[in-house]
């Protein structure tokens, strides 16, 4: 399973989040701790809203732990709201267009999880994908199956609702096709303005995720590396060992980060 953080809030370098904290999401590319799998190191990828209306995004298949590329512009980069994410194939061939995140116009989406049976549904689902969404689609993740989806079922419009049909959407599939695995997932997407995060599982074993506010992460040495005061941070694990700050999100419930807090609510499927 993959491991990803997402920030909004004052600007602040990538570096600051990414590379120096005790627990970075480099160091999670190759030592997790909460995750099925220790091993990230599948490929990795950062997008990031800068003064255009659409995001950046910088993504490749080397494990980003020994990427130069990735520590050098991470130092560079200073955003407001950016994601980052490392990976870890759950079948999908390692190349770049199946590096999180996924772009599309000023939306970002990232996730960690897998669809149970995908490659018995697979067909059905990216036949869902409305046309104007369906060219769009260049790798062979499940991931970016299910973001085409999400906006085909009007991500634009209401987030939430389109989270709750698409998952629906594909348990319906899943159950159809007989698959006994289960659906997990964690994911965050973000227009630019808010992000939403969500816990999600068929069963009782959900991916891990975290939120904080006020973040102060810590660098290697236990320094603080920056009190960002109304910032928000959404991820998949805890960044050090400052447990005061770091709050478990609930399985089944959604989370959006705007306007320097962060709301959960109960996530319920369509129908």
């Amino acid at each position: 399973m993959c491991r990803w953080l997402a920030y909004a809030g004052p600007p602040l370098h990538l570096d600051s989040l990414i590379v120096r904290p005790e627990n970075s999401l480099i160091d999670q590319s190759r030592d997790a701790h909460e995750a099925k799998s220790a091993i990230n190191a599948d490929g990795f990828g950062i997008g990031w809203y800068g003064s255009r209306e659409h995001p950046g995004l910088f993504r490749d298949v080397f494990p980003a732990w020994n990427d130069e590329n990735l520590r050098n512009v991470c130092e560079q980069i200073q955003a407001r709201l950016f994601f980052g994410h490392v990976r870890a194939s759950t079948g999908a061939g390692i190349h770049r267009a199946n590096c999180h995140p996924f772009r599309h116009g000023s939306w970002l989406f990232m996730h960690n999880g897998q669809i149970g049976g995908f490659d018995r549904i697979r067909r059905e689902l990216v036949m869902s994908i409305a046309p104007e969404y369906f060219s769009c689609l260049e790798g062979t993740t499940d991931s970016e199956v299910f973001f085409y989806l999400a906006l085909s079922n009007g991500l634009k419009e209401d987030p939430e609702t389109a989270l709750a049909v698409t998952i629906a959407q594909i348990l319906n599939a899943m159950q159809s096709a007989g698959v006994k695995a289960p659906f997990r997932m964690t994911a965050a997407i973000s227009d630019g303005n808010s992000v939403y995060g969500l816990r999600y599982a068929s069963d009782d074993k959900p991916p891990s995720l975290y939120y904080a506010c006020g973040v102060q992460p810590h660098d290697h040495d236990g320094d603080t590396i920056v009190d960002t005061g109304t910032a928000c941070l959404i991820v998949s694990e805890p960044l050090d060992e400052s447990a005061e700050q770091w709050v478990a999100v609930e399985a089944d419930h959604l989370l959006i980060a705007a306007d320097g807090g962060i709301s959960t609510t109960p996530f319920n499927l369509a129908g």
